[in-house]
Order: C-alpha cells, then sequence, then structure tokens
C-alpha cells in the first residue's frame, strides 16, 4: 500500500499510493473482493474476514476499519434513539411536541442517508482497491492491525 494520507478531522482521505495487486487471499478470493466484503453487513463481516485473514493487510484495515466504523455508527444510533425516546416522553404532554418529533426524525432519517452514502462509497473503494481511511474509525483500525 502507498503512503496514507489524512486531511483535515471529518473528512475521508483516500491512500494516494498504487492500488492493491488483485491476488488470492487466505480466503481465496482477491484482495479488492475481500475488502468489499468486509464492509457489506458491517461489523458482521468486518469480523469475519479480520478472522480469517491473518495475512493480507489491505482486507485486515477494512476489515477493521469496518468494525470501528460501524461499532460507532451503531453507538451513535442508540445514543440518538434513547434521546429521542426521552424527548418525545417528555413533550408528549405539551401541544407543540409534533413540530419536536418530526424535526428529531427528519434529523435521523438524514443521518440514515448519510450512513448509507459512507457505507457504498467505501465498500465501492475498497473493490477498486483503494484505502480510504475514515477519521476516527482509521486510528482505531490502524491499532487492530
Amino acid at each position: 500500500m502507498g503512503t496514507r494520507t489524512t486531511e483535515g478531522e471529518g473528512s475521508v482521505a483516500a491512500d494516494d499510493g498504487p492500488t492493491v495487486a488483485s491476488g488470492p487471499t487466505g480466503t481465496g478470493l482477491d484482495s479488492n473482493v475481500a475488502g468489499a466484503l468486509s464492509y457489506l453487513l458491517g461489523i458482521v463481516t468486518g469480523v469475519v474476514f479480520f478472522v480469517v485473514e491473518p495475512d493480507d493487510e489491505f482486507v485486515r484495515f477494512h476489515a477493521a476499519q469496518s468494525i470501528a466504523t460501524f461499532g460507532v455508527l451503531f453507538a451513535v444510533y442508540v445514543t440518538l434513539s434513547v434521546i429521542g425516546t426521552m424527548v418525545s416522553v417528555a413533550f408528549m404532554t405539551g401541544g407543540g411536541a409534533g413540530f419536536f418529533v418530526g424535526s428529531m426524525l427528519s434529523l435521523v432519517l438524514g443521518l440514515v442517508w448519510l450512513v448509507l452514502g459512507l457505507w457504498l462509497y467505501l465498500l465501492f473503494s475498497a473493490y477498486q482497491g483503494k484505502t480510504v481511511r475514515v477519521p476516527v474509525a482509521a486510528g482505531i483500525a490502524d491499532r487492530l492491525v
């Protein structure tokens, strides 16, 4: 892999180095296919490929980043759900609660579309043999690999 570069906080940076050489891994799949599949079901496929692939650094990085990215997103989802529930219960007795709950729902749906876009971007980038670094998750993935 080439030198990894990161841009400012909150951005997603692509590896500027050459793409990964396509060759079979310990799973029998090409590296780019195994890297992309590690994102397919989030944490589940990330763990599977992290455990099954002991040698290929490209696949292990993408598997670890999948675990970290979707683990953090799951924690954010749970937190937002708890906050949304508490806010809904607190404002149920008030008359203007409908607007507030609608605004919270709109925020959550916006985050869902953002996560879907990130997921597709990571999946297709790995398939193309590129290393995309998600700011917080890439640091965690580096420590795991």
